[in-house]
């Protein structure tokens, strides 16, 4: 019988982990590191380093106006679409680079409509 080492047990749960949150985790469409793929594909992981970027500058009180967030999420869309109509292929560094913008873009928007209820609720309810 075959013993799995303690790495590839690890990289078996962190794919398990990254096939929950939706990822397709094509193969051809993720980073590898020493042999290993990482366990969500390349925009995925570009959306959860822009998401955990977009904590650190609100926490530093950077702030970007509405509509810049809405064309951060926008290049993401419309990279997918040009590959999707088979204009051009995307690469993996352009799906982590147009990832990053887009989880910078909906994470803003998820501050500015939290931070709306919030503020709502404290001028009615407070």
């Amino acid at each position: 019988m075959n013993k799995l080492s303690k790495a590839d047990k690890l990289w078996i749960s962190l794919m398990e982990l990254g096939a929950l949150t939706g990822c397709h985790q094509m193969e051809s469409r993720s980073f590898s590191f020493k042999g290993y793929q990482f366990p969500v594909c390349a925009r995925c992981t570009g959306l959860f380093v822009g998401q955990m970027s977009a904590i650190g500058f609100i926490i530093a009180g950077i702030r970007i106006p509405i509509i810049g967030n809405i064309l951060l999420m926008a290049v993401m869309g419309i990279d997918w679409l040009i590959q999707k109509l088979k204009i051009k292929m995307s690469s993996n560094i352009r799906r982590l680079i147009t990832g990053i913008m887009c989880g910078i873009g909906v994470t803003y928007l998820y501050f500015y409509v939290i931070r709306g209820i919030y503020r709502f609720i404290k001028r009615f309810f407070v």
